[in-house]
């Protein structure tokens, strides 16, 4: 979820810091600087002297998968009758656990309808 958020807000701003991802996400300061440093030391973001983070390619590639997923989950529960607040609501907790099988067909599904 770290590397989504991340994701997210730097496609909102130019830099992202621990503060912005603790008020994105509603965790605490100190959850976040220990998670940032578990994926810092892991190889997937960078933290400057200034403390911005970016994702290295390897969380780049990650987060980007995540967000695909949120997005076309997110896309295909509207199409089929959920509400939106409910749709994003439930990919986000999918996203994470749904197989690429799964998440293939349902690709393949929403491109038929189009």
């Amino acid at each position: 979820m770290y590397l989504e958020t991340i994701h997210v807000l730097s496609q909102e701003k130019e830099n992202v810091r621990s503060i912005d991802i603790s008020r994105k996400m509603g965790f605490s300061k100190p959850s976040v600087s220990r998670a940032m440093k578990n994926l810092k030391s892991e190889g997937y973001i960078d933290i400057d002297s200034d403390g911005y983070i970016t994702l290295k390619e390897k969380g780049l590639q990650i987060a980007g998968k995540i967000y695909d997923r949120h997005r076309t989950l997110t896309e295909y529960f509207v199409s089929i009758g959920v509400s939106e607040k409910t749709a994003e609501e439930d990919a986000c907790r999918i996203e994470h656990v749904i197989s690429d099988e799964t998440f293939t067909k349902i690709k393949e599904e929403m491109k038929k309808d189009r």
